[in-house]
């Protein structure tokens, strides 16, 4: 089996596109209560037409009867929601140095979650091994150990053909090149393996929990690299290969001079990245080996790490100043380890940004800290999972399984 595309769910627009108990329940993912009479005249449908698609979506579980509506005369109809305990989620956030593994319910709510240094550096056996004995023992020790596992979102830091869940080519994963990750998964759970970049994932976390009413947003990831996640007009972009978004690459005037390791010169991630702003600092005596010890040299008042962050803001914001004049989002996040040193690099971010942009871009543009911090990667791959489980196509799968082992 290979990965599900991510399906965004479809918002049913009259009683021509209801023709699945899938598209029906499109209605009810808010986890509003309903009442068959309220679906049937919100959709138009027949009453008994909505009857029959809600019993069927009360037998899988992920609709259920939440009380009694007041009565008009006669016997009080029967309301009910949806019920998003009723299915789990893993959800994989791998970073360069650690992975983070979260068992959360249908709405990404967090039940339980390990959190490990390990290098991605170790190889894919190593880690996805890992990320399985983690998975296992957190639905062990669930409270409710029997719920039905709806599917694995892995988030990996570097470049994944979305289709198939293979990394290409990733710069700091030795090892994991075309490697098959839904398969080495699937073996331990048969279920939906859905894997993505990153900072893709983080962009989909984040606006889930934040920012659910902005269709334009970029996430920017500062951390050992230098990447972002594009949602235009509600959908994330991840472009022809899945290279969408990578802002690490794109030449920086400043930098002509500056060495990267993809081989070019003058790259953003060589010179604002976690790493490169370390060692700029370490050249100049300072005890810095990580962006974590900029950032708190930073919180310590050290001028030079300040007036480093507010230098990598500026380079970070010349690039972004063409995202916003190409793309025109409501909201830029950022986020990463070096993000963690908001105002610094916010500052920076935001004088090249509103100098170089026009105003009619800039004019409603919010550039803003992430508030899911350090938890946007699994937040995102719960999120992965669950625009996939809950379209109308993944409804529909789950309610034909169910039917052919009924």
């Amino acid at each position: 089996m290979t990965a599900p595309s991510t399906a965004a769910a479809a918002s049913p627009e009259g009683a021509g596109t209801l023709s699945r108990a899938g598209d029906l329940f499109q209605l009810l993912r808010d986890g509003r209560p309903w009442t068959r009479a309220e679906l049937a005249m919100t959709t138009g449908l027949a009453r008994s037409t909505v009857a029959g698609k809600v019993d069927q979506l009360l037998t899988s579980g992920l609709v259920a009867s939440v009380g009694e509506a007041a009565s008009s005369g006669g016997r009080p109809p029967s309301r009910f929601a949806f019920q998003a305990q009723a299915r789990s989620v893993l959800a994989v956030d791998v970073g360069a140095s650690h992975v983070r593994v979260a068992l959360t319910d249908l709405t990404g709510h967090s039940l339980a979650e390990e959190r490990t240094e390990l290098p991605v550096s170790e190889g894919p056996e190593a880690v996805l091994g890992h990320v399985v004995e983690a998975g296992r023992r957190l639905l062990a020790g669930s409270s409710r150990p029997g719920r039905l596992l709806a599917g694995v979102g892995i988030g990996l830091p570097g470049p994944v053909h979305h289709a198939t869940g293979r990394p290409v080519k990733p710069p700091i994963m030795p090892g994991w090149d075309g490697f098959d990750v839904v398969g080495f998964v699937q073996r331990a759970f048969p279920v939906p393996v859905l894997v993505d970049n990153d900072v893709n994932i983080m962009a989909l976390g984040e606006r889930a929990a934040f920012w659910p009413e902005v269709d334009d947003l970029l996430f920017i990831k500062v951390a050992t690299g230098i990447g972002s996640g594009i949602i235009s007009s509600g959908q994330l972009q991840r472009g022809a290969d899945g290279t969408a978004g990578d802002l690490g690459h794109v030449r920086v005037a400043r930098g002509a001079e500056v060495v990267c390791r993809c081989g070019n010169t003058g790259c953003l991630e060589a010179l604002a990245s976690g790493a490169a702003v370390a060692r700029a600092l370490a050249a100049e005596g300072l005890a810095t080996a990580t962006g974590g010890d900029v950032v708190d040299l930073a919180s310590q008042g050290s001028i030079p790490a300040i007036q480093a962050l507010r230098q990598a803001g500026r380079d970070i914001g010349e690039v972004l100043a063409t995202c916003v004049n190409l793309l025109n989002p409501s909201v830029i996040v950022l986020g990463g380890s070096l993000a963690a040193a908001g105002e610094h690099v916010m500052a920076g971010v935001r004088e090249v940004v509103y100098r170089r942009s026009p105003p009619l871009a800039t004019t409603n543009l919010g550039i803003v800290l992430s508030r899911a911090g350090d938890r946007a990667g699994v937040m995102g791959a719960s999120q992965l999972v669950s625009q996939h489980v809950l379209s109308p196509a993944g409804i529909e799968a789950q309610l034909a399984a169910m039917a052919g082992t009924g």
